[in-house]
C-alpha cells in the first residue's frame, strides 16, 4: 500500500466538497424529470456547468458528456496525491474501447465513433496497436486480454464470450491498482462491484434456463463471494449464496426475477447498493475515500442525465423515468 497520509488529501477533499454542489443531484434530476420537454430538461444541466444542450442531437450529448468527464479527469489527476485513483477510474474506458475494437472489426467507421478518450491509452494508439498487433504502448494486462478476446471471438463467433474475458481482466487490473492505495475503501468498492456483477450473471443465467457452464465462464474472481459459491446458486438459489446484509435485498429481488418477476426492481437495487456504499465517504472529512466517491458520483451523474434526456426525447412519462433512476449520491 502507498504511504500517502490522509492529510495530504486536505486540499483535494475541500475542492471536492465545493464541487459537489455542482453535481446534478436528486433535486435537479427531479426538475429534469418534471420538465415539459427535452429542451427544458437539458437547460437544467447548465446549472451544473454544462453548455446549453437544448436542441442537441444524441451525438452532441455524448460529446458534452465526454468533454465534462475528460476536463474533470485532467484537472483531478493534477490534484490527486495518489494517481492510481484516477488511473483505476480510466481503466474502465480502456476495456470499453477494447470491446469496441474486438467486436467492431467489420465496421471501422462506427467503431471510431464509439471509442472513448478517457482511458489510459489514447484511442488512436490502441487502434493502431490492434491493427498492427504491436502492443509496446499498451499495458501488458490490457494487451493480453485483447488478444485473448480476439481469439475467443474468432474461434466461437460469440461476442458475449469475448466480453466475459475482458470483464475478468478489467476487474483483475482494478484490484491490482486499488491494492496499491493508502485506503482499502476503493478495493472494497471493487469487490462489491464484482459481487453484484456475479449476482446479475447468476440471475440472468438461471432465469434464462442457460447451461451452468455459461455462468462458470462468466463468473469473476475477486469478490467477497467466491466463484465456486456463485455457481452453487443453480442448486441453492441466489438468496442462499448472496446473504450478506448489503446484498440480501438484491438477492431476494433476483430470486423473484428468476421466478418471472420483471428485472427492473432487481437491477435498480443492485445499482443502489453501490451508491449506499459510497455514501460512507460523506462521513470522512478528508482522505482518498472522498476522491473515490466523487469520481463514482460523477459517472453516475452522466448516466442519469443521459437516461433522462434520451427518455424525454422519446416521450417517456415522468413516472417511467423515476422508475429507471437510481439513488443519487448528493
Amino acid at each position: 500500500m502507498s504511504k500517502v497520509k490522509s492529510t495530504e488529501y486536505l486540499f483535494l477533499s475541500t475542492y471536492i466538497r465545493a464541487r459537489e454542489n455542482s453535481l446534478l443531484g436528486a433535486k435537479r434530476l427531479e426538475q429534469m424529470v418534471e420538465a415539459a420537454d427535452f429542451d427544458e430538461a437539458a437547460r437544467v444541466l447548465t446549472e451544473c456547468g454544462f453548455p446549453d444542450l437544448a436542441g442537441a442531437s444524441d451525438a452532441q450529448l455524448e460529446e458534452a458528456f465526454q468533454a465534462r468527464r475528460t476536463a474533470f479527469l485532467d484537472e483531478f489527476e493534477k490534484l490527486c496525491p495518489e494517481k492510481e485513483i484516477v488511473t483505476a477510474y480510466r481503466v474502465k474506458y480502456d476495456y470499453h474501447n477494447a470491446k469496441v475494437l474486438v467486436k467492431g472489426e467489420g465496421s471501422p467507421r462506427d467503431r471510431e465513433r464509439l471509442l472513448s478518450g478517457c482511458g489510459r491509452v489514447a484511442p488512436a494508439v490502441l487502434t493502431a496497436a490492434y491493427a498492427e498487433d504491436s502492443w509496446r504502448d499498451v499495458p501488458a494486462a490490457l494487451a493480453d486480454a485483447i488478444r485473448e478476446a480476439r481469439t475467443t471471438l474468432a474461434r466461437t463467433g460469440n461476442p458475449q464470450l469475448s466480453d466475459m474475458g475482458l470483464d475478468k481482466a478489467y476487474f483483475g487490473e482494478m484490484l491490482d491498482l486499488t491494492g496499491q492505495l493508502s485506503t482499502g475503501f476503493y478495493t472494497s468498492y471493487v469487490r462489491l462491484t464484482i459481487d453484484i456483477a456475479n449476482l446479475r450473471s447468476a440471475v440472468r443465467c438461471i432465469r434464462g434456463h442457460m447451461d451452468e457452464g455459461l455462468l462458470r465462464t462468466a463468473v469473476i474472481d475477486g469478490g467477497n463471494v467466491s466463484p465456486e459459491r456463485v455457481c452453487r446458486a443453480y442448486a441453492e438459489g441466489v438468496t442462499e449464496i448472496f446473504h450478506d446484509r448489503a446484498l440480501a435485498r438484491c438477492a431476494e429481488l433476483g430470486q423473484q426475477a428468476i421466478g418471472g418477476a420483471p428485472l427492473a426492481a432487481f437491477e435498480q437495487a443492485c445499482d443502489n447498493v453501490l451508491t449506499d456504499f459510497l455514501t460512507a465517504a460523506k462521513q470522512v472529512p478528508f482522505g482518498p475515500e472522498v476522491a473515490v466517491a466523487y469520481l463514482a458520483s460523477l459517472e453516475a451523474e452522466i448516466t442519469a442525465a443521459r437516461m433522462v434526456l434520451l427518455g424525454k426525447r422519446g416521450g417517456a412519462a415522468p413516472d417511467t423515468l423515476r422508475e429507471r433512476l437510481r439513488d443519487s449520491y448528493v
